[in-house]
């Protein structure tokens, strides 16, 4: 009786080692990205966002306009020569900017070369009512998106014209973000022109880009809410990501002097001086909630 008890059990072990090595796998695409594992879907997108509609008093002024930079980037290759399936996270881009518009505030989009934006369609709330109808509002320009030498060329001299620079998140904004002038540029003149910086997640990643040749960082001191490197660390485990992210984007920042403010991949979010963050794609809303409440507050 005991041996079958204990080989009933081995078998269920069995089983469950299987199903687990399974549900854990990351899920490999045409193109030999992988996307997460059923697991890793389960337990970190949904149907319905947490997008909660509120009226707000509409901004009346000039400074209508938010220049949005998306990634125009698919795949990261992670340490282990692995291609993570990544882009912007559209919960993390369009619940913000859903409050921005009810707030009153338009959107230009762009890319830094002004290819098409990428999104991480794995992660689209597909059941939601209010996601679904800003993405298709803006899909046209999501395809063809303004490059960025085009914006500074012709729109650096409206300032007057501009509320705010939104970096949305996604691990697709660690690719090529960091390291790009003119994403340093832009968000340098936002900085010196007294504009609103939004971003959440990954996205702050962008803000390494106003180090490049040897400048330096514009917001050493501010207190900012990033996405944790430590969290990065162990997704693999479960097959969010395929392998180790090539570089971290929360300790660099800190290292750089940013205030890190959280340490879960959670609902944070922070507004300092004109620099407002948010921790995860949890914080979407209500970053959403507080850049509307803070821009409507500044600028009315």
């Amino acid at each position: 009786m005991i041996k079958k008890i204990f080989l009933g059990l081995a078998a269920v072990l069995a089983i469950a080692i299987i199903a687990l090595y399974i549900t854990t796998r990351p899920q490999q695409e045409e193109d030999g990205s992988y996307m997460p594992s059923t697991l890793a879907l389960a337990l970190a997108t949904v149907d319905n966002s947490d997008y909660t509609p509120i009226s707000y008093k509409k901004y009346q002024g000039k400074k209508k306009k938010i220049l949005v930079i998306f990634t125009e980037e698919k795949n990261m290759t992670m340490k282990n020569g692995k291609m993570f399936s990544t882009g912007n996270h559209p919960i993390e881009a369009l619940l913000p900017m859903l409050h921005l518009k009810e707030a009153g505030f338009e959107f230009e989009i762009a890319t830094p070369t002004g290819k098409p934006v990428v999104f991480e369609m794995w992660a689209f709330p597909k059941k939601d009512k209010n996601v679904n109808a800003i993405y298709a509002e803006l899909k046209s320009q999501f395809q063809r998106p303004m490059a960025l030498s085009d914006f500074i060329e012709t729109s650096f001299d409206d300032t007057a014209g501009y509320a705010a620079v939104f970096v949305p998140g996604g691990h697709g904004a660690m690719i090529g973000i960091p390291e790009d002038r003119q994403v340093g540029e832009v968000l340098n003149w936002a900085h010196s022109s007294d504009l609103f910086t939004i971003s959440l997640c990954h996205g702050p990643g962008s803000f390494l880009a106003t180090t490049l040749d040897n400048q330096k960082f514009i917001y050493a001191g501010y207190k900012m809410a990033v996405f944790p490197d430590a969290v990065d660390k162990q997704t693999p485990m479960i097959g969010y990501l395929p392998g180790h992210m090539p570089r971290g984007v929360s300790e660099e920042l800190k290292n750089l002097g940013a205030n890190i403010i959280n340490t879960e991949s959670d609902n944070t979010v922070v507004a300092d001086r004109n620099l407002i963050t948010g921790a995860s794609p949890l914080a979407s809303n209500d970053l959403g909630k507080l850049a509307a409440k803070t821009l409507l507050e500044r600028l009315n």
